[in-house]
């Protein structure tokens, strides 16, 4: 079974990238510094569009965005409020039901949280982090882009009712992130929180007091680290 997940996974990941338009050379670190006024206009002015930021978070988020540039066009806005998950992306109602090039997206960013969550909120978090856990949330919006009306109602349903779906879930939209060349920027943020929260797992916001799993929900720092080893796209780094 184990196997099995493992290959459908790989011939996601080389079909995926296949279908990525411009392929942006990942880049092990981003640091705020590097980035200068008018480069920080031409990533608005290129990955802007149809999108609503969060001022102090608006750099990091055309970055992460300047990697996935099927969604140039589509709508997104993030809103910074109190929130139990630090991070979440949800498509927009009713926009579901429209084409899938008219879907819209929000992904919400928590500013304050229940104290066991609070030390890894986006803002205790680096530069490079932010950028990570931004791509993740944007791989999201990528494979939500991509389904049919049927496929979203199949995806609500699992996240109800099956966590060995929702597991499958975000390690399939961390392969995303990776295929899209933000696996360094997934890396540091998966290593952040297990660091942080002192968990060899990360079982996500929702069990935060459960009991911690030994499957995989997140991809732990050792698998990114494989999958950036084994992928093409980052033999230059």
């Amino acid at each position: 079974m184990i196997f099995c997940r493992k290959i459908f996974l790989l011939l996601f990941v080389i079909s995926f990238s296949q279908k990525i338009i411009a392929q942006r050379k990942p880049v092990v670190e981003f640091e705020r510094v590097d980035f200068t006024k008018n480069d920080s206009l031409q990533l608005l002015k290129e990955f802007g569009q149809h999108k609503k930021f969060i001022p102090q978070f608006t750099l990091q988020s055309l970055i992460a965005l300047s990697y996935y540039p099927e969604l140039k066009h589509t709508h997104i806005r993030f809103i910074y409020k109190p929130a139990h998950s630090p991070l979440t992306t949800r498509p927009t109602f009713p926009s579901v039901l429209f084409k899938k090039s008219n879907r819209r997206f929000t992904i919400t960013i928590s500013h304050s949280t229940v104290d066991k969550l609070e030390p890894i909120l986006l803002k205790r978090m680096s530069f490079n982090e932010q950028v990570g856990v931004i791509g993740h949330e944007l791989g999201h919006v990528s494979d939500f882009t991509r389904r049919n009306i049927f496929s979203m109602a199949g995806s609500g349903i699992g996240h109800i009712f099956s966590s060995h779906y929702i597991d499958r879930f975000e390690y399939r939209t961390d392969s995303i992130c990776i295929a899209h060349g933000l696996g360094y920027q997934l890396l540091a943020w998966s290593t952040f929180v297990r660091r942080t929260m002192n968990r060899k797992n990360w079982e996500g916001a929702d069990n935060v007091n459960a009991s911690v799993m030994t499957r995989e929900r997140y991809m732990n720092p050792s698998t990114i680290s494989r999958r950036i080893a084994a992928n093409p796209r980052y033999s230059n780094q």
